[in-house]
């Protein structure tokens, strides 16, 4: 990596982070198994030694992409980093059930302003595993890297690259939480996969434009769609929880079967006509 490319990975983080590496804190990697991890983790590499590295995956269980933990631990192990998968006590459809017999009258599953399963199944599981790994091996610093980019969406765009987790930080640990590729777009990300000698997750090749749960409450109609060809028995639980709960999964309001145009059965016979 050339001195400008350094100076452009680290423009949005400011003058801090070099001191940070320096004086070894703790890089923590969340690695989703997504192209945006997976960039993230590479550039990463070239920058913070291995000993202050470490990769986390909040493992979702049978409703995220087959692969996605796999591709994350390889990806680690590949570099020599230590890796954790990080599980929550409840799966994504529990949390849905559990939250519609509590709450019969409100939306059963998460809404865009109110992330439930980001929180519940990822950020609190995470941050476990992570202040387990930090006690264990006498970090007093880390730094949470996630690959937010800002040519994904308005919201992401307004991001801070680079900001202090206030609740993280408590008497003798300070925590920050940085955006390392929040300035690229999807071709370099894919690029820089590839320069690498690397493969991105095989829902990419399948036509997904981004990788999360199967199904998310915020994914695009093109990846609902993708995914009930290629998960349709996941695609079924889905179509049924929002039957017997009443309530729509997307933050559209609308069904799964309108969103994707498919039927559970028509899905499953998709699937097995092209399945060889």
């Amino acid at each position: 990596m050339n001195l400008r490319t350094q100076l452009d990975f680290f423009h949005d983080a400011g003058p801090d982070v070099p001191a940070l590496v320096a004086a070894g804190a703790l890089f923590v990697v969340n690695h989703s198994g997504g192209k945006d991890s997976q960039a993230m983790l590479i550039r990463l590499i070239e920058q913070v030694p291995a000993s202050n590295l470490l990769v986390v995956h909040a493992s979702l269980g049978e409703v995220e992409w087959p692969g996605a933990l796999e591709l994350a631990q390889q990806q680690a192990e590949a570099a020599g980093l230590p890796f954790i998968v990080a599980r929550a006590g409840k799966t994504f459809l529990e949390l849905v059930q559990h939250r519609f017999e509590r709450y019969p009258h409100a939306p059963s599953f998460p809404q865009a302003g109110n992330r439930q399963c980001t929180s519940d199944l990822k950020r609190g599981p995470i941050e476990r595993e992570i202040r387990r790994y930090a006690k264990a091996n006498g970090f007093t610093t880390i730094i949470t890297c996630m690959g937010l980019r800002a040519s994904e969406s308005a919201g992401r765009a307004k991001a801070l690259p680079w900001r202090l987790n206030q609740s993280g930080s408590v008497a003798g640990r300070t925590w920050y939480e940085w955006l390392p590729i929040h300035t690229l777009f999807t071709s370099e990300v894919f690029a820089i996969i590839r320069e690498a000698g690397q493969v991105p997750h095989h829902a990419y090749a399948l036509g997904n434009e981004r990788l999360s749960c199967c199904f998310c409450i915020m994914a695009s109609q093109n990846d609902l769609r993708n995914a009930a060809l290629h998960r349709p028995e996941l695609y079924a639980k889905y179509v049924a929880l929002e039957e017997s709960t009443g309530y729509t999964m997307h933050m559209s309001r609308k069904s799964l079967p309108e969103l994707t145009g498919l039927s559970v059965r028509q899905a499953q016979r998709l699937h097995e006509l092209n399945t060889p």
